[in-house]
């Protein structure tokens, strides 16, 4: 019913700047809130930052004040700027959106992830 896609993502040298984007697409009725998440090798997946369909934002501890999340509530994205990139940023990035969408007549809520994209970060 819904889709979640990411684009963006690379390789990169320290201290330089990427930016992820995710478009979600399908029967959408709101989106809730919409997140990105990390998983480097080895360790589990944990939440880099979010940001709700009120606009408040959440970031880890690691990341603040280095990126930046933003939405477009008309077009079904959000954004993930990354600056001042440390190889400890290494991971696959995961889009994450808590959606509520339509099914037939009903509205229902579900949790959705994308299929992830790498960000390498030399030192």
């Amino acid at each position: 019913q819904v889709q979640l896609v990411e684009s963006g993502g690379g390789l990169v040298q320290a201290g330089g700047s990427l930016r992820l984007s995710c478009a979600a697409s399908g029967r959408i009725f709101s989106i809730n809130a919409m997140g990105w998440y990390r998983q480097a090798p080895g360790k589990q997946r944990e939440l880099v930052a979010a940001i709700t369909s009120g606009g408040s934002t959440n970031y880890a501890d690691s990341v603040k004040g280095r990126f930046t999340i933003s939405r477009d509530a008309a077009k079904n994205t959000v954004s993930l700027q990354m600056n001042s990139l440390k190889p400890e940023d290494t991971a696959v990035y995961y889009c994450n959106g808590d959606i509520t969408y339509y099914s037939g007549s009903y509205r229902r809520e579900g949790d959705y992830w994308g299929q992830g994209t790498q960000v390498t970060v030399s030192s």
